[in-house]
Protein backbone atom coordinates (compact mmCIF):
# COMPACT_ATOMS: atom_id res chain seq x y z
CA UNK A 1 0.00 0.00 0.00
CA UNK A 2 1.17 3.54 -0.75
CA UNK A 3 2.78 5.26 2.26
CA UNK A 4 3.24 8.87 3.38
CA UNK A 5 6.22 10.32 1.49
CA UNK A 6 5.81 8.00 -1.51
CA UNK A 7 5.39 9.35 -5.02
CA UNK A 8 2.09 8.45 -6.60
CA UNK A 9 2.49 5.58 -9.05
CA UNK A 10 2.40 6.29 -12.76
CA UNK A 11 -0.94 5.53 -14.32
CA UNK A 12 -3.81 6.77 -16.40
CA UNK A 13 -7.45 7.02 -15.42
CA UNK A 14 -10.28 8.74 -17.32
CA UNK A 15 -12.58 11.73 -16.97
CA UNK A 16 -15.76 12.44 -18.91
CA UNK A 17 -15.73 15.99 -20.31
CA UNK A 18 -19.09 17.54 -21.24
CA UNK A 19 -17.79 20.97 -22.24
CA UNK A 20 -14.86 21.03 -24.63
CA UNK A 21 -11.89 23.06 -23.40
CA UNK A 22 -8.26 23.48 -24.32
CA UNK A 23 -6.59 20.08 -24.40
CA UNK A 24 -9.83 18.21 -23.64
CA UNK A 25 -12.29 16.98 -26.20
CA UNK A 26 -15.87 15.98 -25.50
CA UNK A 27 -16.27 12.52 -24.02
CA UNK A 28 -13.78 10.48 -22.01
CA UNK A 29 -10.30 11.96 -21.76
CA UNK A 30 -7.21 10.31 -20.27
CA UNK A 31 -5.95 11.57 -16.91
CA UNK A 32 -2.20 11.00 -16.63
CA UNK A 33 -1.88 11.05 -12.84
CA UNK A 34 1.77 12.13 -12.70
CA UNK A 35 1.35 14.89 -15.29
CA UNK A 36 -1.89 16.15 -13.71
CA UNK A 37 -0.48 16.30 -10.16
CA UNK A 38 2.88 17.88 -11.07
CA UNK A 39 3.32 21.19 -9.28
CA UNK A 40 -0.16 21.02 -7.71
CA UNK A 41 -1.76 20.39 -4.35
CA UNK A 42 -4.50 17.81 -4.82
CA UNK A 43 -7.05 16.34 -2.45
CA UNK A 44 -7.97 12.93 -3.83
CA UNK A 45 -10.72 10.87 -2.29
CA UNK A 46 -11.80 7.43 -3.36
CA UNK A 47 -14.94 5.52 -2.71
CA UNK A 48 -16.52 2.16 -3.46
CA UNK A 49 -18.88 3.30 -6.20
CA UNK A 50 -20.91 5.96 -7.92
CA UNK A 51 -24.52 6.44 -6.81
CA UNK A 52 -24.03 4.37 -3.66
CA UNK A 53 -25.85 5.65 -0.54
CA UNK A 54 -23.07 7.01 1.70
CA UNK A 55 -20.98 8.20 -1.24
CA UNK A 56 -23.87 10.17 -2.73
CA UNK A 57 -25.45 11.43 0.49
CA UNK A 58 -22.32 12.39 2.45
CA UNK A 59 -18.89 11.85 0.88
CA UNK A 60 -19.15 13.76 -2.43
CA UNK A 61 -21.46 16.52 -1.10
CA UNK A 62 -19.05 17.18 1.76
CA UNK A 63 -16.18 17.89 -0.62
CA UNK A 64 -18.39 20.02 -2.88
CA UNK A 65 -19.42 22.09 0.16
CA UNK A 66 -15.81 22.35 1.37
CA UNK A 67 -14.45 23.49 -2.02
CA UNK A 68 -13.93 27.15 -0.99
CA UNK A 69 -12.36 26.24 2.36
CA UNK A 70 -9.98 23.73 0.76
CA UNK A 71 -9.07 26.20 -1.96
CA UNK A 72 -8.34 28.81 0.74
CA UNK A 73 -5.86 26.33 2.28
CA UNK A 74 -3.95 26.11 -0.99
CA UNK A 75 -5.61 23.08 -2.58
CA UNK A 76 -5.54 23.43 -6.37
CA UNK A 77 -7.93 20.61 -7.25
CA UNK A 78 -10.22 18.06 -5.63
CA UNK A 79 -10.52 14.65 -7.30
CA UNK A 80 -13.07 11.94 -6.63
CA UNK A 81 -12.13 8.49 -7.94
CA UNK A 82 -14.13 5.30 -8.09
CA UNK A 83 -13.98 2.01 -9.94
CA UNK A 84 -16.62 2.97 -12.47
CA UNK A 85 -16.46 3.92 -16.14
CA UNK A 86 -16.08 7.60 -17.13
CA UNK A 87 -19.67 7.81 -18.40
CA UNK A 88 -21.02 6.77 -15.00
CA UNK A 89 -18.64 9.14 -13.20
CA UNK A 90 -19.73 11.97 -15.50
CA UNK A 91 -23.41 11.28 -14.86
CA UNK A 92 -22.77 11.07 -11.12
CA UNK A 93 -20.92 14.39 -11.24
CA UNK A 94 -23.93 16.03 -12.93
CA UNK A 95 -26.22 14.51 -10.31
CA UNK A 96 -23.98 15.79 -7.49
CA UNK A 97 -23.50 19.28 -9.02
CA UNK A 98 -19.70 19.08 -8.86
CA UNK A 99 -18.94 21.27 -11.92
CA UNK A 100 -15.88 23.42 -11.32
CA UNK A 101 -15.33 22.00 -7.84
CA UNK A 102 -14.63 18.25 -7.93
CA UNK A 103 -13.18 16.28 -10.83
CA UNK A 104 -14.85 12.88 -11.20
CA UNK A 105 -12.08 10.45 -12.18
CA UNK A 106 -12.85 6.92 -13.36
CA UNK A 107 -10.63 3.91 -12.67
CA UNK A 108 -12.79 1.56 -14.70
CA UNK A 109 -10.75 -1.61 -14.31
CA UNK A 110 -9.34 -0.82 -10.83
CA UNK A 111 -5.80 -0.75 -12.25
CA UNK A 112 -4.83 2.46 -10.49
CA UNK A 113 -6.58 1.39 -7.30
CA UNK A 114 -4.39 -1.74 -7.29
CA UNK A 115 -1.26 0.35 -7.84
CA UNK A 116 -2.18 2.37 -4.75
CA UNK A 117 -2.85 -0.85 -2.82
CA UNK A 118 -6.31 0.41 -1.88
CA UNK A 119 -8.51 -2.24 -3.49
CA UNK A 120 -11.61 -3.65 -1.85
CA UNK A 121 -12.94 -6.99 -3.04
CA UNK A 122 -16.73 -6.86 -3.08
CA UNK A 123 -17.11 -9.83 -5.43
CA UNK A 124 -19.18 -11.72 -2.86
CA UNK A 125 -21.67 -8.84 -2.92
CA UNK A 126 -21.82 -8.78 -6.72
CA UNK A 127 -19.81 -5.58 -7.11
CA UNK A 128 -16.41 -6.95 -8.13
CA UNK A 129 -13.15 -5.22 -7.27
CA UNK A 130 -13.68 -1.72 -5.88
CA UNK A 131 -11.76 1.02 -4.11
CA UNK A 132 -11.58 1.39 -0.35
CA UNK A 133 -13.04 4.59 1.07
CA UNK A 134 -10.03 6.89 1.46
CA UNK A 135 -8.86 10.48 1.25
CA UNK A 136 -5.37 11.77 0.63
CA UNK A 137 -3.48 15.00 0.22
CA UNK A 138 -0.91 15.00 -2.57
CA UNK A 139 1.66 17.73 -3.13
CA UNK A 140 3.59 17.72 -6.41
CA UNK A 141 2.86 14.01 -6.82
CA UNK A 142 4.00 13.07 -3.29
CA UNK A 143 1.60 11.62 -0.72
CA UNK A 144 1.48 13.90 2.34
CA UNK A 145 -1.50 12.40 4.22
CA UNK A 146 -3.69 9.34 3.88
CA UNK A 147 -6.94 8.44 5.64
CA UNK A 148 -8.65 5.07 5.20
CA UNK A 149 -12.03 4.18 6.66
CA UNK A 150 -12.65 0.71 8.05
CA UNK A 151 -15.02 -1.40 5.96
CA UNK A 152 -18.55 -0.02 5.96
CA UNK A 153 -17.53 3.10 7.91
CA UNK A 154 -17.42 6.82 7.03
CA UNK A 155 -15.41 8.40 9.84
CA UNK A 156 -12.00 9.75 8.75
CA UNK A 157 -12.20 10.30 4.98
CA UNK A 158 -14.61 13.25 5.00
CA UNK A 159 -13.86 16.80 3.91
CA UNK A 160 -13.85 18.18 7.46
CA UNK A 161 -11.11 15.75 8.52
CA UNK A 162 -9.05 16.78 5.49
CA UNK A 163 -9.56 20.47 6.30
CA UNK A 164 -8.36 19.90 9.88
CA UNK A 165 -5.26 18.08 8.61
CA UNK A 166 -4.35 20.96 6.31
CA UNK A 167 -4.15 23.30 9.30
Amino acid sequence: MIQIGDHLPAGTMAEFIEVEREGCSLGPNPVDVLAQTKGKKIVLFGLPGAFTPTCSAKHVPGFVQAYEALHAKGVDEIWCMAVNDPFVMGAWGRDQHVAGKVRMIADGSAEYTRKLGLELDLTARGMGMRCQRFSMFVEDGVLRSLNIDAGGKFEVTDAQTMLSQLG
